[in-house]
């Protein structure tokens, strides 16, 4: 997995097909994601199919103020 590429993240939808693959590379349900994290499971659905919630929406409009995007990429803990 070490030379798997990063996820280049610019807008809800990027962020969403990330998460997406790293749950299902990881091998849990998003149900099982929720309750790991204390979120809803409909949010983390709605996450990943990129829904522009009033959090994400925020969140990119600091990125773009500041001429930055987010690159994710599978850590090594």
């Amino acid at each position: 997995m070490a030379d798997e590429q990063p996820f280049r993240v610019y807008s809800p939808e990027s962020l969403g097909a990330a998460i997406r693959h790293y749950r299902a590379t990881a091998g849990i349900t998003q149900a099982q994601l929720a309750e790991r994290t204390g979120i809803n499971r409909s949010y983390l659905s709605g996450l990943e199919q990129g829904i522009e919630t009033e959090q994400v929406r925020r969140l990119f409009r600091v990125l773009r103020e500041l001429g930055v995007r987010i690159t994710l990429q599978k850590a090594e803990w």
